[in-house]
C-alpha cells in the first residue's frame, strides 16, 4: 500500500509535518528559558542525549534518503542545542 507513489508521496509529506510540530517542545523550553532567564529545573545530560539522538536519526536520514527523517530531526536538532546554549548561558558555575 504504501508503495503506491502519491500515497507515499503524502505519507512523507504528513510524517514531515508531524516529526516537525513534535520537535516544537524543544522551542518551548527554549523560549521558557530565554524568557525567564533561568534554566534551574534543565538537565543538560538529558538535552545532549537528545542532540546525539536526533543527529543520529538526521544522518541515517540522509544516508537512506528519507526526507522526512531529515526535516524532523534537523528542526529537533536546532531546537535541542537552543534549549542547550540557554541553559549554559544562564546556568550559574
Amino acid at each position: 500500500m504504501a508503495q503506491h507513489p502519491s500515497l507515499r508521496r503524502w505519507l512523507e509529506y504528513y510524517m514531515s509535518c508531524v516529526g516537525t510540530l513534535g520537535n516544537l517542545m524543544f522551542y518551548f523550553q527554549a523560549y521558557e528559558i530565554f524568557d525567564s532567564q533561568s534554566a534551574g529545573a534543565v538537565s543538560l545530560p538529558g538535552f545532549a542525549i537528545s542532540v546525539v539522538a536526533l543527529s543520529s536519526w538526521m544522518f541515517y536520514g540522509l544516508i537512506i534518503h528519507n526526507v522526512p527523517l531529515v526535516v524532523a530531526n534537523a528542526f529537533g536538532v536546532a531546537g535541542a542545542l537552543a534549549v542547550i546554549s540557554g541553559l549554559l548561558y544562564y546556568t550559574t558555575p
